[in-house]
């Protein structure tokens, strides 16, 4: 992977750990729910009208939306609004990596090396270790935004494993028509448990100060995190080894927990820090495989051709790891 591609993913990383403080601005004014509604409706309307549906079944489409759309952000969102600290959001929600590879391995019944069980043990030992840790502070009062963010991550599994059985002919435009989704259920929550007062009351005062940040924090989340952070992403993980690019989301939560206390001041006690570099490293030991040794052919003897991918009779250029891309 040569060093401007590496320095690509670095900045996707960076560009969806600093997401993180522009969803914080934009739950300063809207509530959880509509903000969610109004982040994919932004999206959705122009992919309606210019952009082709990508190639895959209607189930895994709408899968795909509900999963990674509607029950991950509606979760941490609510998180988020309901007292998740913004840079330990970061990190609980990368629990959508344990989770998809123990969904995978339950519901697609894909094989569970012991490097992914021990990876997975490793990463859940973390989070087990953040929810107890919490559940003692403020009389447990800290411990609902922790559990809300980790039905994020099992939302945001769900979606990786209805996005992986879509194969689509295109990642991108199939993240595109995702959002297609969750601008009506989310609508739909807003109305019921928010209320037409809120909703009201969130479109004013817009040219306030909250107004125009949470304006620009939902400008970012579509136009830099979503569009170009994504579209970088794509672009790698076509060029390159899963196992090479994938690793670089670790770097998502360092970047926001770093941002969160730098611009927000929010203080991250050192056994949640020490506890989340145990699921970062579960994260990345359960995504990682070993090189496996082959025995070269013999001088004059052909090559073997590389495996290609039984759906599209595509030739795979490194081990599958189940990424979607994160905001």
């Amino acid at each position: 992977m040569p060093l401007t591609h590496r320095l690509l993913a670095l900045v996707v990383a960076v560009t969806w750990g600093l997401n993180f403080l522009a969803i914080h601005a934009t739950l300063a004014q809207m509530p959880p729910f509509l903000a969610g509604s109004v982040r994919f409706a932004v999206i959705a309307v122009p992919t309606l009208l210019l952009v082709p549906r990508p190639a895959v079944a209607w189930r895994w489409l709408l899968g795909y939306g509900l999963g990674f759309g509607v029950l991950q952000f509606a979760f941490l969102y609510l998180a988020m609004d309901s007292g998740m600290p913004t840079g330990l959001a970061s990190l609980v929600l990368q629990s959508s990596a344990p989770f998809t590879v123990l969904l995978a391995a339950v519901l697609l019944r894909e094989r569970l090396t012991g490097r992914q069980g021990l990876g997975v043990a490793v990463a859940v030992a973390g989070l087990a270790g953040i929810a107890v840790h919490r559940a003692q502070l403020d009389g447990g009062a800290t411990l609902l935004p922790v559990l809300l963010t980790l039905c994020g991550g099992l939302g945001w599994a769900l979606g990786n494993l209805a996005n992986r059985q879509a194969r689509p002919d295109s990642s991108f435009r199939l993240m595109l028509w995702m959002s297609v989704v969750p601008p009506l259920p989310m609508l739909a929550l807003s109305l019921v448990v928010e209320g037409p007062g809120r909703i009201a009351d969130a479109f004013t005062g817009l040219t306030s100060p909250t107004g125009l940040l949470a304006l620009a924090g939902l400008a970012y989340t579509v136009l830099v995190a979503t569009l170009v952070g994504t579209g970088v992403w794509t672009w790698l993980m076509a060029r390159h080894p899963s196992s090479v690019v994938a690793p670089f989301s670790m770097l998502v939560p360092v970047v926001g927990i770093g941002a969160s206390w730098l611009v927000l001041r929010e203080p991250t006690e050192p056994v949640e820090l020490a506890l989340g570099a145990l699921v970062v490293g579960g994260v990345l030991l359960g995504s990682s495989r070993p090189r496996s040794r082959t025995t070269p052919p013999a001088p004059g003897a052909p090559s073997a051709p590389p495996p290609a991918d039984p759906a599209t009779g595509r030739p795979l250029d490194g081990p599958a790891v189940a990424v979607s891309p994160l905001r």
